[in-house]
């Protein structure tokens, strides 16, 4: 009994410390750790970790986009058709014309496999050439009385810009072209080809005295240099080499150069009176037109300054009938839909395997997000104005063309992410593509085609580490019947004329090899005489 005393003493303190803290702890759960997110947290990662949605989103900004740009098309259209004599539908259905061939357009690039797109993209670059150099031709450019450069093909009622073209062009061939100068011994060929392809689509570009697109193409050049991952002295200095010939090129032309005057004046918002009248006429008509807006907006088909008011309001200054008819509210919508598209596509390619189609997506996503951000940034004072088109959006025929066939190529590279194929294999098509009848896309291997090449080369391989080496002058058998294998080896490939194919050179090799019956490379065979099954107890 002496010895239980001390224990059931400390029983009894133990249960008296519990029913201490029994009513603290009592209706209360466990605190949660700070550094464990929450559950809304979790639940955001777990959808944005979807295999598919960088390409859903993609497809639904693109759309967003465009009937976006149909509405206000047409409602900054309406007055300046109608005094042409012609309906107020007319430009409208000329836009949707060209925006129902750009979805074809889209809806083919978006059924094109990887190993396709890599293949056509030399021709683009052909094709893209040649259609610069026939801007050129007396007769066949036109444009320059109207717009102030010499950057487009007319056939009849469609007319061409073929600086759209190339700037897909070189966006889809530098791609192909720049993860080839990682591999040892290709940087001295490959980044100098691209120099000199880039070279002549600006050189044809600054000929034609389109400074805008000139720009545009600029943003895709450094944009490939950023993400092909080239040295940052070469960036620089191709980034200096640009400014300094769209400076030269700027100053050298009076209506160019007063368009830093017009910029310094809109960004301060500090307009003279003589301004008002010309250089800057429609750089303060268009912050006239944001300011009537403001919150909310003068409504839907309600803006003032396309009554002949704001030149080009339904190009270049859309966003400002954008800001006057939907407020601020509306205009910042347009904004977040193209940084949007800029994330999700930069995920798209941070999500490949492939070099390609990592530089594809991520060279295709900052040529359109950036020429849309610096149309809306020069309209409300931001930056110099030049002549960029504000994608989808803006009226313009090869403009939406080109823009929704990039990014159909776009949707392409995020349907053929590892595992998006992998998520349409196992639980099907999303209803976009069973709409489109688009076929389920094909597994694309990163760097299948190094794999090829290397397939069909013959291989030529060190020396052995397990080769046997004279010691002490003396040369072992094993030693000497390498060598002189090897000699007739050497022997059969200059019979051959340099050199064996692969299956030939295994079999010259195997027929070299010593049979199994030969003593003087292997020892015999201990062999043991069969016992009868009869007669167990006999000895061999």
């Amino acid at each position: 009994m002496t010895q239980s005393l001390p224990r059931r003493a400390s029983n009894r303190r133990l249960t008296r410390d519990r029913a201490q803290r029994a009513p603290e702890n009592r209706g209360s759960q466990a605190p949660r750790r700070e550094d464990q997110p929450s559950k809304a947290t979790t639940k955001g990662l777990a959808r944005l970790a979807t295999p598919q949605l960088n390409y859903l989103v993609i497809m639904a900004v693109t759309g967003i986009l465009t009937a976006v740009g149909l509405t206000m098309v047409l409602s900054s259209s309406m007055v300046t058709s109608y005094a042409r004599g012609s309906s107020v539908w007319a430009e409208f259905i000329k836009q949707a014309i060209v925006v129902v061939i750009g979805l074809i357009a889209m809806r083919f690039a978006l059924q094109l496999r990887p190993a396709t797109i890599r293949r056509l993209a030399p021709w683009m670059m052909v094709l893209s050439i040649g259609l610069l150099v026939a801007v050129l031709i007396p007769g066949v450019g036109v444009g320059g009385d109207e717009v102030g450069s010499n950057s487009w093909i007319r056939i009849g009622p469609l007319g061409i810009q073929p600086s759209e073209v190339a700037k897909l062009a070189l966006a889809m061939w530098g791609a192909s072209i720049l993860p080839l100068s990682k591999r040892p011994g290709n940087d001295r060929q490959t980044v100098p080809a691209f120099l000199a392809g880039t070279g002549l689509i600006l050189g044809l570009v600054l000929w034609q005295k389109d400074l805008g697109m000139t720009f545009a193409l600029a943003i895709v050049v450094v944009a490939l240099f950023f993400f092909s991952g080239i040295s940052t002295r070469v960036i620089t200095a191709g980034v200096g080499l640009l400014a300094l010939v769209g400076l030269i090129f700027t100053m050298s032309h009076s209506f160019r150069s007063a368009r830093f005057t017009t910029w310094v004046e809109t960004f301060t918002l500090k307009f003279s009176e003589d301004s008002t009248q010309g250089s800057s006429y429609q750089s303060h008509q268009g912050i006239l037109s944001l300011s009537d807006g403001g919150l909310m907006g003068a409504g839907l088909g309600q803006s003032r300054a396309k009554w002949f008011y704001l030149p080009e309001a339904k190009n270049d200054f859309i966003f400002a009938v954008i800001g006057e008819e939907l407020g601020f509210f509306g205009a910042a919508i347009v904004v977040i839909l193209f940084a949007t598209l800029g994330i999700f596509g930069i995920r798209t390619a941070l999500a490949q395997k492939d070099p390609f189609m990592r530089l594809l997506a991520a060279t295709l996503t900052v040529g359109v997000v950036v020429q849309a951000f610096f149309n809306m940034g020069y309209v409300v004072g931001f930056v110099p104005m030049t002549g960029v088109q504000l994608p989808l959006i803006s009226a313009g025929g090869s403009s939406a063309i080109v823009t929704l066939l990039t990014l159909g190529l776009l949707a392409n590279c995020a349907r053929h992410e590892p595992e998006a194929v992998s998520s349409m294999q196992h639980e099907g098509r999303p209803f976009i593509d069973r709409l489109l009848w688009l076929p389920e896309p094909v597994s694309y291997a990163a760097g299948d085609q190094r794999r090829t090449e290397r397939r069909t080369t013959t291989h030529v391989y060190g020396e052995p580490v397990t080769r046997q080496r004279p010691i002490g002058g003396a040369v072992s058998q094993d030693y000497a019947r390498d060598r002189r294998r090897t000699e007739q080896l050497r022997e059969r490939n200059r019979r051959y004329g340099g050199g064996v194919s692969a299956d030939r050179y295994d079999r010259a090799r195997r027929s070299l090899l010593p049979d199994r019956e030969d003593t003087t490379t292997q020892r015999p065979r201990a062999t043991r005489r069969s016992v009868p099954r009869n007669n167990p107890g006999q000895r061999s």
